[in-house]
């Protein structure tokens, strides 16, 4: 459901090293509207709801692959991603954006 996406959308971003304003520039709703979700008194849905569900997936895909270690989470979204040709951080805040910074993790990820 939307409440339950944006408590977790909330505490990715946190992992991720995001501030609400970030998420609120990532998923496209208000900064005041970032704070109510980790409290349930916002509920996702729409362009939102599909915007936090791909942050979510960056999370899941970055969380396996630096085996759940928070620094180097945090340390891949702010460097220079030679693959990418661009620093994650930042990268994020467009759709565009977002969804390739997720389908290159899901590949890193992926066993080949």
């Amino acid at each position: 459901s939307g409440a339950v996406l944006g408590k977790a959308v909330f505490r990715a971003a946190q992992a991720l090293g995001l501030t609400g304003n970030e998420l609120a520039t990532v998923i496209g709703v208000s900064p005041a509207s970032v704070s109510r979700l980790n409290d349930g008194q916002y509920t996702l849905n729409g362009k939102p709801f599909e915007l936090a569900a791909c942050l979510v997936r960056v999370f899941r895909s970055l969380d396996a692959i630096v085996h759940g270690d928070a620094r180097s989470m945090k340390a891949w979204m702010t460097n220079q991603n030679k693959h990418l040709n661009v620093i994650p951080k930042n990268e994020v805040k467009t759709a565009q954006g977002l969804v390739r910074v997720m389908n290159y993790l899901d590949a890193a990820r992926a066993p080949i």
